[in-house]
């Protein structure tokens, strides 16, 4: 995590004389955006992806542009949660299980 900690402080003085308000907001994004860093090694792979939640988001928005006009809150709450048990489910079966509780087998 030093290493990649040095690697973001060298990114933020690249920026600090040219954009400083970028430089800043870099700044204070470091401990959010290393914090996979402190996950075990195993789990990292998986981690710095956010492929799995932006395909996940992608078809909420598809599915809820389907149905157009809700007729209250609770219709579009049921949808969405309809979705996501079923994404929940298919992660839980999945052979290559994306997130589990238990820790990934330790390669050698």
């Amino acid at each position: 995590m030093a290493h990649a900690g040095k690697s973001g402080r060298r990114v933020v003085s690249a920026f600090i004389a040219t954009a400083f308000k970028l430089a800043a907001i870099l700044d204070n994004a470091e401990p959010d955006v290393l914090a996979y860093m402190t996950f075990p090694k195993e789990y990292r792979a998986k981690l710095h992806s956010a492929n799995p939640i932006e395909r996940l988001n992608g078809e909420i928005k598809r599915r809820t542009e389907v149905v157009g006009i809700f007729p209250n809150d609770d219709a579009i709450v049921r949808l969405v949660r309809a979705l996501l048990l079923e994404q929940n489910d298919e992660w839980a079966v999945q052979r290559a299980c994306y997130m589990t509780l238990e820790p990934p087998p330790v390669e050698r």
